[in-house]
């Protein structure tokens, strides 16, 4: 897979993005890749943000995975920075190829060379083939998550 880029998400890259996003029974209910107003103003903000690192994974000129880093420090555990994985999309095409794999492994490292001390994600109940490939990953399942909508 010598042939792949990952590199920080450009504007032009968001319809591609989406279109991953959306590409699943989860995604289908709650993104709208017709209007990507929404998404554009979220990139703006995003890109402002030096804790934020949107990423896609190019091959070939064509976006084929994405995910976004989020760099949080704070007090607790003596004070570590950690970060935060989320969005983690592999086109339909790619999936099983192991760029989901090279992915989280940009992740971790990058995690280390910005100096976290701890790397999380979060991944919806229903996802249990995600949680198998991200426990293969070295992660374990510590935690039970909540959510408010707003």
């Amino acid at each position: 897979m010598s042939d792949l880029e990952i590199r920080h998400t450009q504007r032009e890259d968001i319809p591609a993005i989406v279109a991953m996003l959306a590409d699943d029974p989860l995604g289908e209910q709650r993104e709208s890749p017709d209007d990507l107003t929404p998404y554009e103003a979220a990139f703006d903000r995003l890109d402002q943000d030096p804790n934020q690192h949107l990423v896609v994974a190019v091959r070939a000129d064509r976006v084929v995975g994405t995910l976004q880093l989020t760099v949080i420090p704070g007090l607790s555990r003596k004070g570590a920075t950690r970060s935060v994985i989320e969005a983690v999309r592999v086109h339909a095409d790619e999936r099983g190829s192991g760029l989901g794999t090279q992915l989280m492994e940009w992740a971790i490292e990058e995690s280390r060379r910005l100096g976290c001390q701890l790397v999380q994600l979060t991944s919806d109940a229903s996802r249990e083939d995600a949680h198998r490939f991200y426990t293969r990953l070295g992660f374990t399942a510590s935690h039970v998550g909540f959510k408010m909508a707003l």
